[in-house]
């Protein structure tokens, strides 16, 4: 990119920053939340939706829309603009995603017609043991005593995941993707007022002296909005994975630098170099149901994600959402009850296929009919039990792992007719709060269950070598009846994502909303506890009648950042609209 180019791409930054700018003025209270939602709300901001003919992108930062986007400018498929874009938001958004955690794509692949799904989730190192995050007193450890530090480091997936779908589905070379994140890691970026907040009420990242060296002034305070933030080691990093592939990133330096400083941490890991140059990225079969005619597929084992939206779609088919309507009390209380249905078995039966025989039997038509006839329009049942699926060979015990939401989400369709939904994380606010070489660490390993047994029972999200952690994520597709996609959907938020990816599902196709009325529409819904309304919504004032039908409720922030694309044939202005989460800063681009 030329001067005059990275030049540009600031310019477009600060003007950006202005516009997001009042987002500040309601962060004041944030930090409170943060024990209810790890990565802090800021505030929401009112967006537009957007149509376009043929491609377009949606992510949670103005900057990596554009990278993205100018990638399908330049003629590339809808992987070399995902590609482009997280390189970006691993650099403007490092709290959330980047080179030093996971991901999962589920695409439409035009080529072969159907959908795919790729595994990039970090791994647990070959000297992991289950007993991991067991404290000398025999308990669990403190969630935070946990994840600060080396001792709660995968091997990121991250590198390796772009490489593979890039093989297999990149249009332009992988060279020219880099362009945009190592301009700005160059020139600076503007650190946007949703950085800045989290910065502000972040306790532990500070105690990491590259962290607090480029996250905030000599002082400690963190750099304020508008401030041209420059990652050079960034960009020496972007530039060897340019050059030298993944395997820059999995052998050599790089590797042996992640390593050195995870082991040297208080909470040391015990990652090797031999563990890194295992990794492998793993195709897996999506999971792929039907809800109201339309074939909805998600992502499979080891996320929950797409068993579990895909199960609380099978319990909403049985009532009339689309005459409930949104924000009615009836389908706020159904919309619970799925919910607790859903997370009673994802939490008993899912975990790494490759450890775990997660039941096939989870999305069997009688099992989902015999649970969804739980669901009483009167009552809430409180907290649901698991149940016996057809296939279930082994007694697992419950596991109630604690999952954050350091977390992105981007939406891509292209030209060519492919059509991407990737979620990328480094887990919690800012991962394990150690950077190397211009990025944050993960802290993946805490998604796995602290405690390995229960009662006598294996716990099958516990910790064992090479697994993969459990996750949430859940990149959606829906198709139409002739096998077309139409929405590309998914979100950040930790466990709660699953609500957030099943109400977009209901937003569009029960209630008729735009892609943007759905990610505006406030957050709801149970993970096997209370009911959760999201704080300062019209859906508050439900909360004295769902008490009266027997629900616990809880009034919460729900830092959601759904990117939703949806193709509406006939329409004006262009078949394909998209919309961005308020309560992030992403837009949509396209033509």
């Amino acid at each position: 990119m030329t001067r005059e180019g990275r030049c540009a791409y600031v310019a477009r930054a600060q003007r950006w920053c202005v516009r997001l700018a009042a987002c500040v003025l309601v962060l004041s209270c944030a930090v409170q939340a943060q024990d209810q939602a790890p990565e802090l709300p800021s505030g929401s901001v009112a967006k537009q939706g957007v149509r376009f003919a043929r491609q377009g992108v949606a992510a949670a930062n103005p900057l990596a829309v554009e990278a993205g986007y100018a990638m399908l400018r330049q003629g590339g498929s809808a992987i070399d603009a995902a590609i482009a874009a997280q390189l970006v938001l691993g650099l403007v958004e490092p709290q959330s995603s980047g080179l030093g955690g996971g991901a999962f794509i589920v695409m439409h692949d035009a080529r072969t017609g159907r959908a795919r799904s790729y595994d990039g989730r970090e791994t647990a190192p070959a000297a992991a043991k289950p007993t991991r995050f067991i404290a000398p007193d025999g308990l669990p450890m403190k969630f935070h005593d946990a994840v600060v530090g080396g001792r709660a480091v995968g091997v990121p997936g991250t590198v390796a995941l772009l490489a593979e779908v890039h093989r297999k589905h990149g249009r332009l070379p992988w060279r020219t993707l880099f362009g945009p994140a190592i301009a700005l890691a160059r020139q600076g970026f503007p650190v946007s007022p949703r950085l800045h907040m989290q910065l502000a009420g972040e306790r532990f990242l500070k105690n990491d002296p590259v962290s607090r060296a480029y996250f905030y002034t000599p002082e400690g305070a963190p750099w304020p909005v508008g401030h041209a933030l420059k990652n050079p080691d960034y960009a020496k990093t972007l530039i060897a994975i340019r050059d030298g592939g993944a395997a820059a990133f999995y052998t050599g330096d790089i590797a042996s630098d992640i390593v050195r400083v995870a082991r040297a941490q208080s909470h040391a890991s015990d990652l090797t170099e031999a563990d890194f140059a295992a990794y492998r990225v793993i195709e897996r079969t999506p999971v792929c149901t039907r809800y109201r005619g339309l074939r909805v597929c998600g992502m499979p084992p080891p996320s929950s994600g797409g068993i579990a939206v895909a199960q609380m779609l099978a319990f909403l088919e049985r009532f009339p959402m689309a005459a409930w309507g949104p924000g009615s009390l009836d389908a706020v209380h159904v919309f619970a009850e799925a919910g607790r249905l859903a997370f009673a078995d994802r939490n008993r039966y899912v975990a790494d296929p490759d450890f775990v025989a997660v039941p096939r039997g989870l999305l069997d038509h009688d099992y989902l009919e015999r649970r969804a006839a739980q669901i009483d329009l009167a009552r809430s049942m409180g907290r649901a039990e698991p149940g016996t699926p057809p296939g279930a060979q082994v007694a697992f015990a419950p596991d109630a792992t604690v999952e954050v939401s350091g977390t992105s989400h981007l939406s891509v369709v292209d030209r060519y007719g492919n059509a991407v939904a990737m979620t990328t994380t480094i887990e919690d606010q800012f991962g394990a709060r150690v950077m190397v070489r211009g990025f944050l660490l993960n802290n993946e390993l805490t998604d796995f269950s602290f405690v390995p047994e229960e009662g006598g029972r294996p716990v099958a999200n516990r910790i064992e070598a090479g697994k993969r952690p459990r996750s949430s994520i859940a990149p959606t597709l829906v198709y139409d009846r002739r096998g077309k996609p139409i929405i590309v959907t998914g979100s950040p938020g930790g466990s709660a994502i699953i609500n957030y990816v099943a109400k977009s599902i209901v937003a569009l196709v029960d209630w008729g909303l735009t892609p943007q009325q759905a990610a505006d529409l406030p957050n709801f819904g149970s993970r096997n506890g209370p009911t959760e309304l999201e704080r300062g919504t019209s859906l508050v004032s439900l909360k004295p009648e769902l008490e009266q039908r027997g629900h616990t409720v809880s009034v919460i922030d729900f830092t959601s950042g759904l990117h939703i694309l949806q193709r509406i044939d006939g329409a004006r202005g262009g078949p394909w609209r998209g919309g961005a989460d308020p309560r992030r800063e992403g837009i949509v681009l396209g033509d």
